[in-house]
């Protein structure tokens, strides 16, 4: 009659090769290094963002400084220039202006964009404020002061449908598609979000920009270093019941 071993008499495995438990460490190692990676590389993202709240919440509560001529405008981009407090002068060009689709804390409407005619001879887009459906321009003043934050072309709009010029139906603030349609001549390639007027009834509503930038890096690197403790955790198990399944084996001949 065969003798059987103790591991095949209680219905237990029998122990994995060695091959086999060094070629799973060699991969446990892998995962575990790729996971610290991704944690760390998150923990550099959080530092990172960090800095982009600090700075961008200095650019909106400091003293406005001039609107970017013609000269900077190469050079602007959304990290060094975005939500900058400027000022502005000029003329408004009421007759071109466009209404944008929007979404607000006050419901949805439009934007209304008004080209600037500044002094110094060229043109910029203000966004003067959010306004309900129906509603009807007055005109106002053409001489104008703004002072608003600094805000770079958006192309791409939050209603995922396109801009038809022609007809006149704007869904997303594009500087030089408004600028074309509307032959600004030298535009821009930025537009100013106007601050909010002291009449809290006043139409348009200026003073609704939204600053918010996600924040989920510290979840993110806890996530990737939980799971290489889980990894090494895991194989830590592992070894242990390959070490007592070998014990068990040897002490049954």
């Amino acid at each position: 009659m065969t003798r059987r071993t103790l591991p095949e008499r209680e219905g237990r495995r029998a122990p994995r090769s060695w091959l086999t438990v060094a070629l799973m460490g060699g991969l446990a190692l892998f995962l575990t290094a790729g996971f610290l990676g991704l944690g760390v590389w998150q923990v550099q993202r959080l530092a990172w963002k960090h800095a982009l709240i600090a700075n961008v919440d200095a650019r909106i509560h400091a003293v406005p400084t001039l609107a970017p001529g013609p000269a900077e405008w190469l050079g602007l981009t959304a990290q060094s220039a975005e939500y900058r407090r400027v000022s502005v002068a000029g003329t408004y060009r009421f007759d071109r202006q466009v209404l944008v689709r929007a979404s607000t804390v006050r419901g949805t409407g439009y934007w209304v964009m008004t080209p600037l005619e500044t002094a110094h001879g060229f043109t910029v887009l203000i966004n003067r404020g959010f306004v309900p459906p129906g509603w009807k321009d007055d005109g106002g003043g053409q001489s104008a002061s703004v002072i608003g934050l600094l805000r770079m072309t958006e192309p791409h709009g939050a209603f995922l449908r396109a801009n038809d010029p022609a007809a006149g139906r704007w869904y997303s603030r594009d500087v030089a598609a408004i600028a074309k349609a509307k032959h600004l001549g030298s535009a821009a390639p930025y537009f100013i979000d106007a601050a909010g007027s002291p009449d809290p009834d006043a139409l348009p509503v200026g003073g609704l920009t939204v600053v918010s930038f996600p924040d989920n890096h510290l979840v993110y690197a806890i996530t990737w270093f939980a799971l290489a403790l889980m990894t090494l955790g895991g194989y830590a198990l592992l070894l242990r019941e390959e070490r007592r399944l070998r014990g068990t084996s040897g002490g049954a001949g």
